[in-house]
């Protein structure tokens, strides 16, 4: 990873802008028409001869030897899983998350009695943010305090817009759709670039970003405006950007969720979705943005949850997949650095998989090299036991594990002992965390950026001041859209509803809004999901200028064509409410478009 981070954000960084978003012809078609390979068959002896690498590295090296001694990445690495115990092994590949504010006593057992490797910090952990810096130091001191002092990976999920596991005061982003609306690839390196710089400071040093799903089924409420836009390009240029600006601010950027969440409507946490495409669209689609990334030297690809049929004949999800995990990302595709399993408690792995046990080992055998569970697991459950046991009476799934350690350790080489960008910190600094948190240079910027990704989907008579407005009633959800309001269109009245809206409050709302109308002459609604569509659509014969606010999915405001202007800003962010008031006030000219085709 040393050489993958080594001046290469820059260079992906100038090359992005200079491509304004266009690949040629000839390297269109070189990504579309790869030709598959035979899968590599594995004999006995190829199985010694994986095991003689460790053992090599391991006689060849001091007795002494930890993470830090000052030998090549790739020797210490082997000598490493080469003096590891079958326990220290298994341990190092697995990922866990804690479920209260504070991680609890048995994930301590895990990394300092057993070597966890690497834990994930989730959205339930994180209102207290000086304390995630503290429970991060706590568990990398249990790590260190073990034989080898093998450093965690640890991560989380803040893609921007939406995902935003990590809360406090940290930045709620326009978005990846505002970033797909703006066209920018600079825009997309920016978002990256603050957003780590705020997660960095807390000692979090991988990010699971970005997301590269195309949104191709807009009925998808489970990745919407997660999605750049339906085109592969254009996904593949702006991920590979965001993915840059990740490491140039010293996070570990994970590309999700492989081979695509896009097209479908079924959220994997509680489905097991099926993408029932043919290889041609596959290849064309799906794969490009990924294929992209994986040029560019990626250095983590997160394996989703989604069965391919027509793909891989045996309907396994891509994550407990051989075909998907070893012949197609790893030989064919070329991919080097790690793959990581989405949640292995979501209900697209246990279904198909039948235990939980059964998906970790089915998992591990696919080809992942870390697998993520969002629950500590209890020191003997069968997820543990039945998988330490199998290393005792296979060889093949042996050595498996011990590929998948060895490219965690290499990894955790590479991006601790990194010179040239400095990793996230061990031990974070309390007294640093309010200078980076919130980023004062990413507001100023992603104030900007919510500007450039406004759109247009439908305009009567813009802009709207406030002494061509005559009275102006203002229904939303949000504190931010009443202030922002309020400061253009000062004698304006309120007519709120909450952001997240259950039917009876629907019902009930959408019966009383035209009541309030009649005093105004100017209606401005802020919708953002289909029950406040439901709300707005009571409007359509009220006979009063209508102004449409669309927030998250684009697609909630089709129906809405009676409307006077229909203005769209992607994300419930501050920056995307100031924006959308900014554009219909004409304070700047609106350049967003909406990407993807309606």
């Amino acid at each position: 990873m040393k050489n993958v981070l080594k001046h290469r954000h820059l260079f992906v960084f100038v090359f992005l802008l200079l491509s304004s978003l266009l690949y040629s012809q000839e390297e269109i078609d070189l990504l579309s028409n790869q030709e598959e390979k035979k899968p590599l068959k594995k004999t006995a002896s190829a199985v010694s001869k994986v095991e003689d690498i460790y053992t090599r590295a391991s006689d060849s090296l001091p007795k002494n030897i930890d993470f830090w001694s000052d030998y090549p990445d790739d020797l210490l690495a082997k000598a490493l899983v080469g003096r590891m115990t079958n326990e220290e092994l298994l341990s190092q590949i697995l990922m866990f998350g804690w479920a209260g504010a504070e991680p609890e006593y048995i994930l301590y057992q895990w990394v300092g009695g057993r070597g966890l490797g690497s834990v994930k910090v989730f959205g339930w952990n994180t209102d207290d943010i000086n304390l995630v810096a503290k429970s991060i130091t706590s568990l990398q001191k249990s790590a260190a305090s073990r034989r080898f002092k093998i450093p965690l990976f640890v991560a989380t999920d803040q893609e921007g817009g939406w995902i935003r596991h990590v809360k406090g005061e940290t930045a709620v982003t326009p978005g990846n759709m505002a970033i797909g609306s703006s066209g920018y690839p600079v825009d997309a390196w920016k978002s990256a670039y603050y957003i780590s710089r705020e997660i960095k400071c807390l000692g979090i040093n991988m990010n699971f970003a970005p997301t590269v799903d195309l949104f191709t089924n807009h009925d998808s409420t489970i990745i919407g405006t997660r999605s750049f836009g339906d085109d592969p390009y254009k996904s593949g240029v702006l991920g590979a950007a965001w993915a840059s600006g990740s490491e140039a601010a010293g996070i570990i950027p994970t590309v999700k969720h492989f081979p695509g969440h896009g097209d479908t409507q079924y959220d994997s946490h509680i489905h097991f979705p099926e993408i029932n495409i043919d290889w041609k669209t596959f290849n064309e689609r799906e794969l490009v943005p990924f294929k992209m990334l994986i040029e560019q030297k990626v250095p983590a690809v997160m394996s989703g949850h989604l069965s391919y049929p027509q793909i891989d004949k045996t309907g396994a999800p891509a994550s407990l997949s051989k075909y998907f995990l070893t012949e197609l990302i790893r030989n064919q595709l070329g991919f080097k650095g790690l793959i990581i399993t989405d949640d292995m408690t979501m209900n697209g792995a246990t279904f198909y998989a039948g235990s939980l046990s059964n998906a970790f080992k089915c998992a591990i055998e696919a080809g992942n090299d870390i697998v993520l569970s969002s629950k500590t697991a209890r020191l003997e459950e069968p997820l543990w036991t039945n998988n330490l046991a199998l290393m005792s009476t296979s060889q093949e799934f042996e050595q498996r594990v011990k590929e998948a350690c060895y490219r965690v350790i290499k990894a955790k080489l590479e991006y601790f002992k990194n010179k040239e960008v400095a990793p996230a910190p061990l031990y974070p600094d309390a007294s640093q965390i309010s200078k980076y948190i919130p980023d004062r240079e990413g507001q100023k910027f992603f104030l900007q950026q919510a500007c450039r990704s406004i759109a247009i989907k439908k305009q009567t008579n813009l802009p709207l001041k406030a002494e061509n407005a005559g009275r102006v009633l203002l229904a939303g959800s949000t504190n931010a859209f009443f202030a922002q309001g309020k400061k253009r269109y000062p004698n304006s009245g309120i007519f709120s509803y909450h952001l997240d809206l259950g039917p009876n409050e629907t019902q009930w709302r959408s019966e009383d809004l035209p009541k309030y109308v009649s005093g105004y002459d100017t209606v401005i609604i802020l919708v953002n999901s289909e029950r406040a569509a439901t709300i707005a659509k009571s409007l359509k014969d009220c006979g009063k200028r209508v102004v449409v606010f669309s927030i998250m999915t684009p697609t909630y405001s089709y129906d809405l064509d009676f409307a006077d202007e229909i203005l769209v800003g992607y994300s419930y962010s501050d920056y995307s409410i100031e924006a959308l008031f900014g554009a219909l006030n004409g304070e700047y000219q609106i350049s967003g478009t909406i990407p993807f085709e309606n």
